[in-house]
């Protein structure tokens, strides 16, 4: 664990679900083990989490392959839509890339956080599954994601969206790529982005903040997981001035012309001064901003002390942007 100083400052209930990720990964986390292992050990805790759940049928999904980049191969995507929407105009549209740090996670694994989505923000949610590194380096993941939202972009229709009230949802790794994505949007003149929710994104591969440094084993994605994440994306560019800004959105000159953006993370996050400098630099370019940064907490607390009262407060934060964003009257 970490120096106590920093332990003890973890929310009490968050403390508690960390330590049950600690019974299954040891005190250093999933960095314990190598990535074929970390990733098995993501599944089976998601799957663990996901049994837990109880039936929803208000929710519907499926899967499919789309159209991947150029040069690259389909991309896999789980279209998820509200089943008891009274809405008969077309229904915001939200491109949902998903966590682990660039190396692990899959649209099953973010399955459980995608379903109360759905629902809370009545929308049509397409969740991708990108190519992972460091199989597939940079541009390859980034690459996957603006292909499958060009796809939602030129398929609106048919999918029930609203090609005005298109958003970006993603949370660490994938806050990183829906960054990446949405610079590629504005350079490449392609789609109208409404929104960005950007939940603790993984912003920077030179890792040289305060906040890098002081997290360093508290036993969920602290500095030494980081490394190995950006290492796996980038590999010998990792830290050089060969690094593109859409794979590592904190080196983007520009932030103008980004769509409104929310960004929340944890005071004992690793990303949490990076995130707070590029909130920052949007704000200065002329981007609307809310920011939030939670004393108390952690990397993906909320996902592992889901009933904690930060946590409840955290999601709730979280719909009410997105509700503002897109389902304006």
């Amino acid at each position: 664990m970490s120096d106590p100083s920093t332990t003890d400052r973890i929310d009490p209930q968050v403390r508690q679900g960390l330590q049950g990720l600690h019974a299954l990964t040891g005190p250093g986390g999933l960095i314990n083990f190598d990535i074929p292992r970390q990733r098995e050990l993501y599944e089976e805790m998601n799957r663990a989490a996901l049994a837990a759940l109880p039936p929803n049928d208000r929710v519907q999904y499926e899967d499919l392959t789309v159209p991947g980049p150029a040069d690259g191969p389909e991309v896999s995507v789980r279209i998820y839509r509200p089943t008891d929407s009274t809405d008969t105009a077309p229904l915001p549209g939200i491109l949902y890339i998903h966590g682990g740090g660039m190396i692990t996670g899959s649209i099953q694994t973010d399955h459980r956080q995608v379903l109360p989505l759905v629902e809370a923000v009545n929308a049509v949610v397409v969740s991708v599954e990108y190519r992972l590194a460091p199989e597939h380096p940079d541009p390859a993941p980034v690459e996957d994601c603006y292909a499958a939202l060009l796809w939602m972009s030129r398929n609106a229709s048919a999918l029930g969206v609203d090609p005005g009230r298109l958003a970006l949802y993603g949370g660490s790794a994938g806050g990183g790529l829906a960054a990446g994505v949405a610079l590629l949007a504005r350079d490449r003149g392609g789609p109208h982005l409404a929104f960005q929710m950007l939940p603790y994104p993984m912003l920077d591969d030179r890792n040289t903040t305060p906040s890098s440094h002081e997290i360093t084993d508290i036993g969920i994605w602290d500095r030494a997981a980081n490394l190995q994440g950006w290492k796996s994306l980038l590999g010998d560019r990792l830290g050089t001035d060969h690094v593109s800004p859409y794979a590592a959105p904190a080196r983007a000159e520009d932030l103008s012309g980004l769509p409104p953006t929310y960004l929340d993370v944890g005071d004992l996050d690793v990303f949490r001064d990076e995130d707070i400098t590029y909130a920052n630099r949007l704000i200065q370019a002329g981007v609307p901003v809310e920011l939030h940064v939670y004393p108390g907490g952690i990397h993906a607390g909320e996902l592992l002390a889901p009933d904690a009262e930060l946590s409840t407060r955290i999601t709730d934060y979280r719909t009410t942007a997105l509700n503002r964003a897109l389902n304006r009257s």
